[in-house]
């Protein structure tokens, strides 16, 4: 499965880096950087879902308009899970009991480089790759870890505004693998 997101991701990336070098409308200035301030809706997917239901996070992203169709990124920021309430019942002697508990939360920085290839007026599809460091108070027994990080994504960008989708994956680490489903709403300016 891990293999297979990898794959995917990599051919997302080659193909909008492709569509993105044929396409002839102007959309980013060559030579130009531009800046961002984002913020971030994630909903957690795999083995992050038993232990959160949502996420929020605040990004910084710099982008290099390479060409006018394609554009270097480096984003980072802060991602939190909120952890959530699990409650399980207990048969005892005397009959059933619910327990519950409020699982932690999940704090991760990501680093990340990636790509932008503009295919319309707006719209691009995106790929990233990087590390992501988890940030949490450590259970007996447990480290924190750092996961690699491969994000493929698509979105659409105005001269002030960014909207963006993208599915990021997190593998490795002692924590085991896990991805989010990300809604990223940003507003950028030029430098």
């Amino acid at each position: 499965m891990k293999t297979m997101t990898k794959v995917i991701a990599g051919a997302f990336t080659a193909v909008a880096i492709f569509i993105g070098t044929n396409v002839k409308a102007q959309t980013t200035p060559a030579n130009s950087l531009r800046f961002g301030v984002g913020v971030e809706g994630l909903l957690p997917v795999g083995n992050l879902h038993d232990g959160s239901n949502v996420g929020l996070g605040g990004t910084a992203r710099l982008q290099y308009g390479v060409n006018k169709n394609v554009a270097l990124t480096l984003t980072s920021g802060y991602y939190n899970f909120f952890g959530k309430t699990v409650s399980e019942s207990v048969t005892t002697p005397t009959g059933t009991a619910t327990t519950s508990f409020k699982g932690r939360s999940l704090g991760i920085v990501p680093v990340k480089a990636g790509i932008k290839a503009f295919v319309a007026d707006g719209f691009y599809f995106s790929g990233e790759a990087g590390a992501g460091f988890e940030v949490h108070e450590p259970i007996a027994g447990e480290d924190k870890s750092t996961k690699l990080i491969l994000a493929p994504g698509l979105g659409y960008a105005t001269k002030s505004w960014d909207i963006g989708a993208r599915y990021e994956n997190f593998s490795g680490g002692n924590s085991g693998s896990y991805g989010t489903v990300g809604l990223r709403i940003a507003y950028g300016f030029g430098l």
